[in-house]
């Protein structure tokens, strides 16, 4: 298996000890941002990687919680209309937050900031959001030469598969950005049994997983269990189909991580069991093309 499980915090429940655990077991990434855990994440996260300084975190800019607007409001980064979004890829507030980042997780150089769900500037213009990512993508070329910032990228839900945005796209914005030699550096997309797009494409030889992997990107599979809804979706005949003697959480992390060019799949994990299922999961030999053509079809015909 050439992905790794990467503990991912979006809806981990417990935070400090869940990094604990997963660097305990070998983990070598954390992925978080300023608005996880109703903004408490990054500071949570700070004992962990200030013990384990070799263990890499990436972490994002865009969405934001009432009161950081706040304080962005308060150092003049924001305006009182622009904090009621909840959201902000302004140059501005991308290099502020790049800081506050900082800050939090108590990292002088984070290894890797995602523009957090881009497809929400500017919906239904393309020119302004294109607009607005490679600005940002400028702000995060200048905190790489700064050595703040490792590499960056994109985290969406629905961007790649609704069309707002490709892989060769956000390449040629960082180019634009960068005026050559970038420094885009990964990907991250919802990839499961439920978001089968990415690895139906994959598989045919196209999309943004196929992309972003000829390109050399980190593609970072978020969501594998949908939420925690797949393991009530996933039945005894579906697991005997990926692989006899998983469970259904296994059997959904398997097939994440068996996608042809993804490098990390990012597991909520909170309590010990539930890490180790995971673990265990990524471990096994990963599906081969054949399988997983067989478990798509399957689904896409229910």
């Amino acid at each position: 298996m050439t992905a790794q499980l990467t503990l991912g915090t979006y809806r981990c429940r417990n935070i400090p000890e869940a990094a604990a655990r997963a660097v305990a077991s070998g983990a070598e990434w954390i992925d978080t941002a300023p608005n996880y855990g109703t903004g408490r994440a990054q500071s949570q996260l700070a004992p962990t990687l200030t013990a384990h300084p070799s263990v890499h975190v990436s972490t994002k800019v865009g969405y934001f919680t009432a009161a950081t607007g706040g304080a962005a409001v308060n150092d003049g980064v924001l305006t009182p209309e622009e904090a009621t979004t909840g959201h902000s890829l302004t140059p501005e507030y991308v290099r502020w937050q790049v800081r506050r980042n900082c800050l939090e997780l108590r990292r002088e150089r984070l290894d890797v900031v995602l523009l957090h769900n881009p497809e929400r500037a500017h919906p239904g213009d393309r020119s302004a959001l294109y607009r607005t990512i490679r600005d940002a993508f400028t702000v995060l070329e200048e905190e790489v030469a700064a050595g703040r910032v490792g590499g960056y990228g994109v985290a969406t839900w629905h961007g790649f598969e609704q069309g707002a945005f490709s892989v060769p796209l956000v390449l040629a914005l960082a180019a634009e950005a960068a005026g050559g030699q970038h420094h885009l550096t990964a990907v991250q997309l919802p990839v499961s049994l439920v978001m089968m797009s990415p690895i139906q494409q994959v598989l045919d030889g196209h999309g943004p997983i196929r992309a972003a992997a000829t390109a050399g990107l980190r593609v970072m599979a978020s969501a594998p269990l949908h939420g925690g809804e797949l393991l009530d979706m996933v039945d005894r005949e579906l697991v005997d189909l990926i692989r006899p003697g998983l469970t259904p959480a296994q059997a959904c992390i398997l097939a994440a991580a068996s996608c042809p060019g993804v490098t990390q799949v990012l597991v909520a994990a909170s309590s010990a069991p539930h890490w180790k299922e995971a673990a265990d999961a990524v471990a096994q030999p990963p599906l081969d093309i054949a399988r997983l053509r067989e478990i798509t079809g399957v689904l896409a015909s229910v």
